[in-house]
């Protein structure tokens, strides 16, 4: 798996390539802790290459989120997630708790 951190004025990028799972969601908590410490909870999660992820990644991205939204200081948006895995987050009830975009630009944008 290779993470990709790009900052913006008001967001994050995190870009994954390959797979999340028990592995390597530990490098995705660590990437996303590092990011929420200097202070910044606007956060943009670029799925397009990400080809499995594991319910340890699932829940990496749940905990992130809490941490984001906690005294509504942010949030972590999904940008291009595949098909496949959005099926994975529907499954798993977990769909309400993300806000999705089709491209990288209008998940940037929302912020």
């Amino acid at each position: 798996m290779e993470i990709i951190t790009n900052s913006f004025k008001r967001s994050d990028l995190v870009k994954v390539t390959g797979r999340i799972d028990s592995a390597t969601s530990s490098q995705l908590a660590e990437t996303f802790n590092n990011i929420q410490k200097n202070g910044r909870y606007k956060i943009v999660f670029d799925m397009a290459a990400v080809d499995f992820i594991s319910s340890s990644g699932l829940w990496v991205l749940v905990n992130a989120q809490k941490t984001s939204k906690r005294y509504n200081r942010g949030e972590i948006v999904l940008a291009c997630v595949p098909a496949r895995i959005y099926s994975t987050l529907d499954l798993a009830g977990f769909v309400p708790f993300f806000r999705t975009f089709d491209d990288v630009t209008a998940a940037v944008g929302y912020f």
